[in-house]
């Protein structure tokens, strides 16, 4: 519908409200979809009329459409079924569960199983969730407030809360200037309804509101005039091209998301439906594409789910974040969630975006990078930038002469430099060997890093795309070459359709390609009339498409098909525009300049394919095309007038601008790092400025201290080649990384262990691990040994001599700790919101409480007949924390982590269960390493062992699942890794770890992959290890030493994967960088023990200590962890407030020891050892 029948709605609304229609009003506010009356909506709810509230919200929102709808509508059936209890009507809540509710058993069996149960009792309110529910009215008052929090949460009551601003009786007005204004009113009324039916609005618009009539008076009529609005008289802009007034737009209702409700995933109580699966923002897009789209009739979903007829509504509403469903708090608003509903409201998502790490309201001017830390000289002019996505330091840099160059701006070090070269001239297209001849001057378009950081890729601006391999500073390799285009490649992007890592490209020839990392052409999408400028690949949900810009101002969408584009719209500025997503993919913008010089950054309304707002703050016209980028979900950056000009995301006016202290380049390139507290921007003599705010400065400082890898000299093979115009058919596709190549692939890349490649062609003798020595310089280590130096928080009740912490766990959600003890008892502690923790996550900073059901039960495994000094505890967490799943040498209990009851209890040994892993796609298969070394994929939902894997020697004592591999790795006492394909379960391969010299292939072995689901963490108490699991190579190690000499006890990676935690059993914390197993951090016991404190001791006798058994990372605060000991204690550490991270501060070795630590080897003992 177009935006004057839009209009004309408001405008019927607003008279039949002043004529006192009310029926009508609400009937056409309800059919229009336009307006949210709210306190209609809770008048009608709190009388009680169900039937009424669910038919007004139909017009607004489906039951299945996303989250937020889905849980109103299960909050309301659910109070419509607890008032028939209430009133011992059960056959009337029988009916209600039968048709109302029972919609959302496919969603959450088991919360709708608790749900029916609800009728064998004589009140309800016998159950612990629902003993606070008062009176009816008081709930109604309630739910209403929830039910508020969502509907002002969901998007699809984006922009319909809130009423235009009107004059009063402007339908009336209209009326009156037309030649119809002799009519009686109810007959204005039908022929307004039969008009908006059966006219284009301009024509009623024109004829029946005699905008005409106001046309006549203009000063400077002009024939068939541009009718805009309905709200304000129509004038016709002077001949002389000035613009007329801008008519008023109607607000935008900016709801924050309650902060309750946090997104859940596939994993969650209440997975999308297979119809919602189709729905996206990129639909209401299609759904307005102009006459200029290809294909603006035929809506064609990426999805292989067919679109029926009665889903055309639901596609043109945007797929949103999603939400659980859970039982209201009859309490109070403000009482914990998790206490009062059925099933916890947190978990992961499958596919998610990156949170906003603060609320907007705790940003500020200090946030934004405007500090100049350091300038590095390029010596060619900087075309294009991209920081590493997880090593937040390294910065790829393109240039003009072809160049590109690694930079570690921590260190102010140029890691390598390659120059342009022609990997393999033979294979060029004829058309490039001609232009390179005629002209062997070439340019770097765009450099980028693929999401995982393992790939980078360059676009040239003639014919030419190269992609390289990069495990390290010390590892780059070429890995392909791509003839992609005729003419420049004016930009490069990585995707992910069909969950395949590919590469999407475009070029002056007015194409868009998408190639695999084989260098074959999956797709070619032609119908842009001028070159394409740039793309930007993005996903809602499991739909998968591309936007670009051509230099005509064309922005057209493409799905992964051979339909054609799905939109055509114009950029606004008519030339070359450039699209970008926040950070968590919730919010699109663009930043284009026209040909005059005119630069326009605005952010678009997805479903409507309109722009929501246009940025202000560009004065000067531009000689070239303004460049962006965005950080923090909150801030928007462009360079313009020798300068960076900053605006908040939610407010038009420009923030602030900063020169960098002078010397930028008139239209300065820039880029923010992931983190957003560093910022690249050109400068004009061939260099580039870093700012960075306080956080990014105590980052660089931290750097600063430490050595680089000295090894720069990158490892060549063989590079594939491809021709734009041929296809190489005899190379498998990679389906997610360059290590996934075939071994005998000539590009495939050599295994680096430790600094040695293990396919050396030369004579001598292949070294081992103990004979590489670390060719790094030495370096310092921060070392925290007092306790002022870090915070710690001490779990209360948690001290047992008895019961040693077996294992120790956080909340998905992060807000509580839960430990399993020696005894098969299990304690959770959470942390609740207040003044000193607003945000209710786990702290060092706040003591939590020891929670327990009302009830008082205790989590207690089946122990009966067991020797537990025998056993090993094993447990598991669900994705939405509503489960959790031990053993402790009985039967697996499973646990409702709301009422501490046994849902139900499996697998009674022998052989007894050792170690628990939930698949992370399906809830219902479980992964149970048992004592008799087999390995069990059982389901719970039928009860039955589906298979058993058998590969190992002894007890498995780990188990990790990649998605991204599609493989379980097991790890088993015997100190074997297996790989097993969870496809067919059948067994891929099985590797003994590499143990140093001396130590027996005995003691447990644990396994868990980095959040790149490649590269794998193993660790034993003879060392830790970095595996790719794509090949089982080791490519890391380290083993205890200097002042971490004691055996490890276990460790685990922070939540982004960037560190590792290893506890020793002398006491020792050690903090480790994740990719080189290079010490940066110890914590001493002393720190943290309060018998190491009254001693004085820094290191304690393992035969006497307490000390760590177990480690947990917080899942989202990388520098917290916890740690679970063998007095039964549970302490929570986090860096001191002032530091803010492990090792951030320039080192301070007490007692005048040092530490060296090795990032690919142990340092032999002629190296010098500080």
């Amino acid at each position: 519908m177009s935006s004057l029948s839009r209009e004309l709605v408001f405008l019927i609304l607003q008279f039949l409200e002043e004529e006192k229609f009310k029926d009508s009003v609400h009937k056409l506010e309800q059919e229009s979809g336009f307006f949210f009356n709210m306190k209609y909506f809770d008048e009608k709810a709190q009388a009680g009329e169900w039937d009424e509230v669910e038919k007004y919200l139909s017009g607004f929102t489906k039951v299945d459409d996303n989250r937020y709808s889905m849980k109103i509508f299960f909050e309301i059936r659910k109070q419509k079924y607890l008032e028939a209890l209430d009133m011992h009507d059960r056959a009337k809540a029988v009916e209600i569960l039968g048709t109302d509710l029972k919609v959302f058993s496919t969603f959450n069996e088991e919360l709708y199983k608790e749900i029916t149960q609800l009728l064998t009792l004589d009140n309800f309110r016998e159950n612990e969730q629902l003993s606070k529910y008062g009176d009816t009215k008081s709930a109604r008052s309630i739910m209403l407030i929830e039910l508020k929090k969502l509907i002002e949460a969901n998007p699809l009551f984006r922009d319909k809360l809130v009423l235009p601003t009107l004059k009063s009786s402007r339908l009336r007005t209209l009326i009156n200037q037309s030649f119809y204004c002799n009519l009686a009113q109810d007959e204005v009324i039908w022929l307004l309804s039969l008009a908006s039916v059966f006219l284009a609005p301009e024509v009623w618009v024109h004829g029946l509101c005699s905008l005409n009539w106001q046309h006549q008076l203009c000063k400077n009529p002009r024939p068939n005039p541009d009718i805009k609005t309905l709200f304000t008289d129509h004038t016709c802009a002077p001949p002389n091209g000035a613009r007329a007034p801008t008519p008023v737009n109607l607000p935008v209702t900016a709801v924050a998301k309650p902060a309750t409700y946090a997104p859940l995933g596939a994993h969650g109580p209440f997975p999308p439906t297979a119809a919602a699966a189709n729905v996206n923002a990129l639909a209401g897009w299609m759904a307005n594409a102009t006459a200029s789209s290809s294909v603006q009739s035929a809506v064609v979903s990426a999805s292989t789910l067919p679109i029926g007829p009665n889903q055309a509504s639901i596609l043109k509403r945007p797929r949103t974040p999603p939400n659980a469903l859970g039982i209201v708090d009859y309490q109070s608003t403000d009482h914990e969630q998790l206490m009062k509903r059925l099933r916890s409201t947190q978990s992961v998502d499958e596919v998610t975006y990156p949170a906003p790490l603060h609320h907007q309201s705790s940003l500020s001017l200090d946030d934004l990078p405007k500090t100049v830390a350091c300038t590095m000289h390029q010596g060619s002019t900087v075309t294009s930038m991209d920081f590493h996505p997880s090593h937040h330091t390294l910065l790829l840099v393109g240039s003009g002469n072809g160049e590109i160059t690694l930079w570690e701006i921590g260190l102010r070090e140029r890691l390598w430099s390659k120059p342009f070269k022609i990997w393999e001239a033979t294979a060029c297209s004829l058309a490039f060997q001609g232009a390179f001849v005629k002209d062997p001057s070439i340019s770097i378009s765009r450099v980028t890093w693929s999401p995982d950081g393992n790939l980078m890729g360059v676009a040239f601006m003639k014919h030419l795309i190269h992609l390289y391999a990069f495990q390290g500073p010390n590892d780059l390799r070429q890995h392909l070459e791509i003839d992609a285009h005729i003419g420049a490649v004016n930009d490069l992007a990585f995707a992910h359709p069909n969950k395949q890592l590919c590469v999407v490209t475009c070029g002056d020839d007015k194409l868009i390609k998408v190639w695999d990392l084989s260098g074959r052409k999956i797709y070619n999408f032609e119908g842009h009339e001028a070159p394409v400028y740039s793309v930007c690949p993005h996903h809602k949900d499991n739909i998968q498409f591309i936007f670009s810009t051509a230099v005509d101002g064309k922005i057209k969408a493409w799905l992964y098909d051979n339909v054609g584009s799905r939109v055509d719209y114009d950029a606004p500025g008519h030339w070359c525009t450039t699209m970008l997503y926040s950070a968590d993919g919730s919010r699109l913008f663009s930043c284009g300049t026209s040909k005059d010089g005119d630069s326009f950054l605005v952010e678009w309304n997805e479903s409507e394919g309109s722009i929501k707002r246009t940025y202000s703050g560009f004065r000067k016209k531009s000689a070239g095309v303004v460049q962006f980028d965005s950080a923090k979900n909150h801030f928007l950056a462009a360079g313009e007038d020798n300068q960076i000009k900053f605006w908040d995301m939610d407010s038009i006016n420009i923030l602030t601008s900063t020169d960098a202290e002078g010397g930028l380049r008139t239209l300065p390139c820039l880029r923010f790092n992931k983190e957003g507290n560093l910022l690249a921007v050109t400068t004009a003599d061939n260099g580039f400025k870093i700012l960075a705010n306080a956080d990014g400065l105590r980052s660089l400082r931290a750097i600063e201290s430490r050595s680089f890898e000295a090894l720069r000299t990158p490892i060549e093979p063989a590079v594939i080649k491809v021709s734009g115009a041929t296809a190489v058919a005899n190379i498998n596709p990679v389906i997610s990384r360059v290590e996934r190549i075939d071994r005998s692939s000539p590009t495939r890349p050599s295994a680096i262990l430790n600094g040695v490649d293990p396919t050396n062609r030369s004579t001598e003798k292949p070294r081992t691990l103990e004979d590489v020595s670390d060719k790094t310089k030495p370096r310092e280590i921060s070392e925290i040994v007092d306790p002022v130096q870090c915070r710690v928080v001490t779990m209360p009740d948690s001290a047992d001599p008895s019961s040693k912490v077996a294992r120790l766990l956080y909340t998905n959600s992060g807000v509580a700790v839960l430990a399993l003890g020696s005894n098969g008892i299990q304690k959770l502690w959470k942390w609740s919101r207040s003044e000193q923790n607003p945000r209710g996550k786990a702290t060092a900073s706040v003591i939590p409480q020891h929670w327990r059901p009302n009830s008082g039960l205790l989590m207690t495994n089946d122990v009966s007949d067991v020797k537990l000094e025998e056993a090993v505890p094993c447990i598991a967490l669900s994705k939405n924390d509503s489960y959790v799943m031990s053993a402790s040498g009985g039967k697996v209990s499973l646990f409702n982590m709301m009422t501490f009851k046994v849902m139900t209890t499996f697998m009674p040994p022998p052989p007894a269960s050792t170690f628990l892993a939930f698949h992370p796609q399906d809830n219902n298969i479980i992964a149970i390493g048992m004592e008799d070394s087999t390995i069990h994929i059982y389901n719970v939902r039928v009860d039955e062992v589906k298979t058993k894997l058998k590969g190992h020697q002894k007890h498995i004592t780990g188990l990790a699942f990649s998605t991204n591999l599609n493989i379980l790795v097991s790890s088993g006492a015997d100190a074997q890794l297996c790989i097993w394909n969870t496809d067919t379960w059948e067994k891929r391969k099985s590797v003994i770890i590499q143990l140093p010299t001396g130590n027996m292939p005995t003691g447990d072995t644990r396994v868990q992959f980095h959040s790149d689901q490649i590269r794998l963490l193993v660790f034993h108490e003879s060392q830790l290890a970095i595996y790719d699991a794509s090949k089982m190579d080791c490519i890391r190690q380290w083993v205890p030493q200097d002042v971490l000499s004691g055996p490890i006890s276990y460790a685990a990676y922070s939540c982004n994967s960037q560190l590792v935690y290893a506890a020793l059993c002398d006491g020792n914390i050690g903090v480790f960088d994740a990719d080189s197993l290079r010490l940066r951090c110890r914590i001493g016991p002393s720190a943290y023990l309060p018998q190491a404190m009254s001693t004085g001791n820094d290191t304690l006798r393992c035969s006497q200590a307490v000390y760590p058994l177990v480690v947990a990372a917080h899942p989202q605060e990388p520098n917290q962890l916890a740690v679970g000991l063998t007095d039964g204690s549970v302490k929570v550490i986090e860096p001191s407030e002032s530091e803010g991270k492990w090792g951030a501060v320039d080192n301070v070795i007490s007692n005048g020891r040092t530490a060296a630590s090795s990032a690919t080897s142990n340092p032999t003992p002629e190296q010098p050892q500080r």
